[in-house]
């Protein structure tokens, strides 16, 4: 690795919109430097989970060492393939901070959507070089598709992004076609890093996964001095010794190296058993040589709260070691510990949106192979306390609420406070009609809109985040026939008329489906929940009263009735009177029965509840 020194070193990510061919690109990268042979199965080679290969999306940046001669020099290329979906644009901004630019990849079809904006801006204010590439179109016009028009994405980036035309280069990843020119360009555009072999050793922990066998294995990019096998380094978050036990480079597989020098990226592994030990945005340097750590990373605000518990509760153990194991992996995750009367002890988890709460989940059962129950996705909120005395307990003013057990009486309160995002939606004109209602219906403040050119708007909207995080995503596509593209950003909270509604059965509260809304909401909600609890709870010998409450006021109902034996049915004629008297003392009978008698819900019954189900 000393035969490269800092100037032949390029570290650049490849951002995207989903689906515009990121993973393709890093293929032909892969390819055209001989990292990997070429053969036909080369398809996401650096998607590499389970559930990246199902889904046909990329959830974890990974990353590459290749090796290129351009003019009679050999360069050492890193590259990042990040992800290109919202709920992952924390992989994004955590891959660029080891990079000093970007390719950023415009499907010739689509053109720009919403989340190319967003990953543009967060390469432009980490102040990178960035290589416009305009994909699925080849330079001979064999277009990948027949809609492709890149005049027309080529004027989008320049009134969007303020690139000059001339600058964007066309391909065709799949095809291989005018690969090499970028390759070319990250050469002569993308400036080497900033740093010096001579300076005692400064790495930055940016991404780290667990292995059985040698525990913790940290990718680490190198901004001063060198790292080899044997060197005692020291972790500026923990203040923990460790002795280096292997150093290498990922082409994409692990390929260990003598040495690693600045500029590089690679991975190190060095004893770390625990999986606390190695937090990612860490700081690593020589024992006895400590340096000013670097600034790490802001942490990751999680948009989507839901519980999270073992199908079995013998299971618990093996659960939390599965989890400690896949946060390390997927720092983005905050773990709370919580406990449910119904559910028995679990953990209540923050994830950035509802396709990282699937993923996860979907992980957590291929990787380790635990069966848990997920429930419902809530949105944190916050309440300023008026009650001194409450003001005493929590030490603060302004407190969170993640569990709707915690949500404090409105008497107590000055004013409730909901999380908002502000979403940019991208779409083709004709549909503007439909999302505009759709948005409005969300309980939407309209912001801007923007012609990007004679066919396409940009949207930005005010969302509160609990009128999304569900099946807005699902609405969208389907009213603008897969058209238009979301994308959102965290705009801080407003000032919300919020409520709790709780679910009484008989009269008695039940604490598990209690839930926050805004009070526009509680009545269609309430009537949807008491009628899929009718379905799911088993009747009984005596009629059970289903009821949604806000406060002592009853808003929707549904009646489950009882079982009931034909006592009439040895009365053959008569007087009326023996019926009525027969029927009466039925009657008093499921009376008293209902006063005594107690209605124990189901496991599986509110695991059917909770979890999140379409709208029937």
């Amino acid at each position: 690795m000393s035969m490269y020194p800092v100037e032949s070193i390029r570290n650049f990510s490849i951002i995207a919109h989903v689906d515009h061919g990121k993973s393709t690109l890093a293929d032909r990268l892969l390819e055209i430097t001989g990292t990997i042979s070429k053969t036909d199965r080369n398809k996401q080679v650096l998607d590499k989970l389970q559930v990246e290969r199902e889904r046909g999306i990329t959830v974890k940046a990974q990353s590459a060492s290749l090796f290129y001669n351009h003019e009679g020099i050999n360069y050492l290329l890193n590259l990042i393939d990040t992800p290109g979906h919202v709920d992952f644009s924390y992989e994004v901004s955590r891959s660029l901070s080891a990079c000093q630019g970007v390719i950023l990849v415009v499907d010739a079809n689509e053109g720009v959507q919403a989340q190319t904006v967003a990953n543009f801006y967060l390469a432009f204010e980490a102040q990178l070089s960035i290589i416009p590439v305009i994909n699925k179109q080849s330079v001979v016009l064999q277009i990948d598709l027949k809609n492709a028009d890149p005049e027309r994405v080529e004027k989008q980036i320049e009134k969007l992004f303020d690139i000059p035309t001339d600058e964007c280069i066309r391909i065709s990843a799949k095809q291989g076609t005018n690969v090499e020119k970028v390759l070319q360009k990250v050469i002569e555009k993308i400036p080497p890093p900033q740093c010096n072999t001579a300076d005692p050793l400064k790495a930055l922990v940016f991404d780290s996964t667990f292995d059985h066998y040698r525990g913790v294995v940290a990718n680490i990019a190198l901004f001063g001095g060198e790292i080899a096998k044997g060197h005692k380094i020291v972790s500026a978050h923990t203040k923990k010794r460790y002795e280096v036990n292997e150093v290498g480079i990922l082409t994409p597989d692990e390929q260990p190296t003598h040495k690693l020098y600045a500029g590089q990226v690679g991975y190190l592994i060095a004893g770390m058993k625990e999986v606390a030990e190695a937090q990612i945005g860490d700081t690593l340097f020589l024992y006895k040589q400590p340096v000013e750590p670097l600034p790490g990373f802001k942490s990751a605000k999680p948009m989507v709260f839901a519980g999270i518990y073992p199908i079995d509760q013998t299971e618990y153990n093996n659960l939390k070691s599965a989890l400690e194991r896949l946060t390390l992996n997927d720092s983005s995750v905050t773990v709370h510990r919580d406990s449910s009367l119904a559910l028995g002890a679990g953990w209540r988890l923050g994830f950035l949106g509802l396709l990282h709460m699937e993923v996860f989940n979907q992980r957590l059962e291929q990787e380790y192979n635990m069966s848990v129950i997920l429930t419902a996705p809530t949105v944190p909120y916050k309440a300023v306390l008026s009650s001194a005395k409450l003001i005493k307990e929590y030490g603060k003013e302004q407190i969170t609420i993640i569990n709707p057990a915690q949500f404090p009486d409105k008497l107590s309160v000055s004013e409730y406070l909901e999380p908002t995002v502000l979403g940019t939606i991208v779409t083709p004109h004709e549909y503007i009609g439909k999302i505009i209602t759709l948005c409005q219906d969300r309980r939407a403040v309209q912001k801007d809109m923007l012609y990007i050119d004679e066919n396409r708007v940009m949207l930005k909207y005010l969302f509160p985040l609990n009128e999304i995080v569900v099946d807005f995503y699902d609405a969208l596509k389907s009213l603008s026939s897969g058209y238009a593209s979301f994308d959102y950003e965290d705009a801080g909270y407003q000032s919300a008329d919020l409520i709790k509604m709780d679910i009484l059965l008989n009269g008695n509260p039940v604490e598990e489906l209690a839930t926050i809304i805004h009070n526009d909401k509680a009545r269609a909600a309430g009537k949807l929940l008491c009628e899929r609890l009718k379905e799911t709870i088993p009747r009984q010998l005596f009629e059970i009263a289903i009821q949604a409450a806000i406060g002592k006021k009853i808003i929707a109902r549904e009646t489950l009735k009882a079982y009931r034996k034909n006592v009439v049915a040895k009365c053959y004629g008569g007087d009326i009177t023996r019926r009525m008297k027969l029927l009466k003392r039925q009657a008093e009978g499921k009376r008293l029965m209902r006063k005594i008698g107690n209605v124990e819900v189901p496991r599986d019954a509110f695991i059917r509840v909770l979890k999140r189900e379409t709208d029937k």
